[in-house]
């Protein structure tokens, strides 16, 4: 793997948002009014629940660390998907670029964006809100480690999904962050789910962080072993992604796919 190759990916994502400030709007944008909406529900939750209760910590933080998750999942599958608009597989893969260092710049250019998501999320909630990460205290760099690497899995299991069944697909791709919303516990404990739903949530790295994050706001102790599960599952479900990525990607050359979906209409 060159690393010219994997900052070439990345650099082309640069020049994109450079040249089209409307690209630029939504990496702060809509992470922006999010902390706005909550941060003013959790005031009013504040104001009308029995004293010595923040909901500042356990829903804005929730909100924060989730949003997170979508904007880096979201970094993969948006820099996949200008390819797919602009039909440019074909310009790509006939290049000496190999798959890993595609992917890579994949991954380089959600570090980016989401990072700049993430910053304007903690400005906000810190400085407008109030939101302190004391309560969290080290295990808030853990757990944004683990929803970071779980939102990298998905984003090339997005992008291969996409790859596989065409343009037309990525309609299957952004219902995805709130699909497994109810299963990973943001807002309520997984006590709360049914036993069927519990056991996928186990399944699910941000299960862990969230209920870390429930846990410690409420004065408990949160288990780094416990967390250790959710970065396991996190690095094999990116293992796995990248073993489906690869796969499809050797199918669409092999089938004649590639070449069909860099003529197809996204319509």
């Amino acid at each position: 793997m060159k690393p010219s190759r994997v900052a070439g990916i990345a650099l082309r994502q640069y020049y994109l948002y450079r040249g089209n400030f409307a690209r630029v709007v939504p990496l702060f944008a809509w992470v922006a009014i999010d902390m706005v909406l909550w941060g003013f529900m959790t005031r009013y939750l504040n104001s009308v629940s029995p004293a010595g209760y923040d909901f500042v910590p356990a829903l804005l933080g929730a909100v924060l660390l989730w949003d997170f998750f979508a904007r880096v999942m979201q970094g993969v599958t948006m820099g996949f998907f200008e390819d797919v608009w602009s039909r440019n597989f074909l310009n790509v893969f006939a290049t000496p670029l190999t798959l890993s260092e595609y992917v890579s710049g994949l991954v380089l250019t959600s570090i980016v964006t989401s990072t700049i998501g993430l910053v304007v999320m903690l400005l906000l909630s810190t400085t407008v809100f109030g939101l302190s990460f004391a309560a969290y205290g080290v295990m808030f760099v853990p757990f944004v480690l683990v929803l970071f690497l779980f939102g990298i899995a998905l984003g090339i299991f997005s992008s291969a999904l996409v790859l596989r069944l065409g343009p037309a697909a990525e309609w299957f791709v952004w219902p995805i962050p709130s699909l497994l919303s109810p299963f990973v516990g943001v807002f309520y404990p997984l006590s709360t789910l049914p036993e069927w739903m519990q056991w996928v949530a186990r399944a699910l790295p941000p299960s862990y962080v969230f209920e870390g994050v429930r846990t410690l706001v409420a004065g408990g102790e949160f288990s780094g072993a416990t967390l250790g599960w959710g970065f396991g599952l996190a690095v094999l479900d990116i293992i796995l992604a990248g073993l489906c990525f690869q796969w499809v990607y050797r199918y669409a050359v092999r089938t004649g796919l590639l070449a069909r979906y860099s003529a197809e209409s996204v319509t």
